[in-house]
C-alpha cells in the first residue's frame, strides 16, 4: 500500500479548504513540504487544481481528521484497504524517452564490445531494448551497423553507473560459479585492482623440469681442451722461481755428455 494518498496535491488542496489541520500535518500526510502547503493556502501553488476528497475516496476517515484538528501533533494515517494488502508494483520493461531511443543501438554496441560477459537479458534491462536487436548487433547484421559508434549507456542517460556495475558483478559471479576461464583482457575488465592483488600467483614450473629455464648452449658445448687450459690457468703462481727451475733428470744427462 502506498505511503501517501492518491493525487496528493489535490488532496492537500481539499484539506486546506475544508479542515483546520495544520500545514505541517497536511504536508506529512501528502508528502509535501510545509511551505508548499502554505503556498497552496495562499493561492501561489496548485492554482486551478480541484480538491480531491480523501474521505469520499476511502483514503481517510472523518474521525482521523477530527483527531488531527484537536491535536496538532497527531499524524494522519491512510485508511486501511484490505484489497491493497500484498499488492506490488509490476515491473515492466524500462521506459526509454523518444529522444533517446535512437541512441540505444550505440549503447548496445558499447556493452557488447566492452562487456561481452553480459547476457542479452541484462542488456535488455539496462537500456530497454529487445533481444532480437541485441542479437543483430552481436552478429553485425543490424541494418545500420556501419553507422553505429559504441557509446557508454551511462553517458547517454539510458542507465545509471550503479546499475551497470551491479550487472557486471552479477555476470562475473555467474561465470565464476560455472567455472569458465577468463582471458587476461576479461579479467582486467571484471576485476578491480584490489581484487587482482589478492589473487593467487601464476602456476609455477613443475619440479621435474626445474632448472631447465637456465639452460645455455654455451655451457653444455664447452670442449675438454678448454677446461684443461682453464685448470692450468688456475695453478698457484706465488713462487716465481719455479718458472726457472728445470727438471733435475735433464741436467744430469747434459753434464755426462
Amino acid at each position: 500500500m502506498a505511503d501517501k494518498p492518491l493525487m496528493a496535491k489535490a488532496t492537500a488542496v481539499w484539506l486546506v479548504d475544508n479542515t483546520t489541520i495544520s500545514f505541517k500535518q497536511i504536508g506529512d500526510f501528502c508528502g509535501l513540504h510545509e511551505l508548499e502547503v502554505q503556498g497552496i493556502a495562499d493561492g501561489d501553488v496548485a492554482a486551478g487544481v480541484k480538491g480531491f476528497d480523501p474521505v469520499a475516496n476511502n483514503q481517510l476517515t472523518q474521525e482521523e481528521i477530527e483527531k488531527a484538528e484537536k491535536n496538532p501533533l497527531h499524524k494522519l494515517k491512510l485508511k486501511f484497504n484490505a484489497s491493497a494488502v500484498g499488492e506490488e508494483k509490476r515491473r515492466g520493461p524500462r521506459y526509454t524517452p523518444l529522444s533517446k531511443r535512437q541512441d540505444r543501438p550505440a549503447s548496445i554496441l558499447w556493452l557488447v564490445k566492452f562487456h561481452p560477459e553480459l547476457s542479452d537479458g541484462q542488456i535488455s534491462k539496462l537500456v530497454g531494448t529487445t533481444k532480437p536487436t541485441i542479437q543483430a548487433i552481436r552478429e553485425r547484421t543490424h541494418w545500420n551497423i556501419g553507422n553505429i559508434d559504441p557509446i557508454d549507456p551511462v553517458a547517454l542517460g539510458l542507465c545509471r553507473q550503479s546499475e551497470l556495475d551491479a550487472a557486471v558483478q552479477q555476470a562475473n559471479a555467474k561465470r565464476l560459479r560455472d567455472g569458465s576461464a577468463m582471458t587476461d583482457d576479461e579479467r582486467r575488465k571484471l576485476v578491480s585492482t584490489e581484487q587482482s592483488l589478492g589473487m593467487s600467483p601464476e602456476p609455477k614450473m613443475p619440479s621435474s623440469i626445474s632448472g631447465l629455464e637456465s639452460f645455455s648452449l654455451s655451457e653444455s658445448n664447452a670442449r675438454p681442451e678448454e677446461e684443461e687450459e682453464e685448470a692450468e690457468d688456475d695453478r698457484d703462481v706465488s713462487d716465481a722461481d719455479s718458472f726457472f727451475n728445470l727438471p733435475k733428470g735433464d741436467d744430469a744427462d747434459d753434464e755426462d755428455k
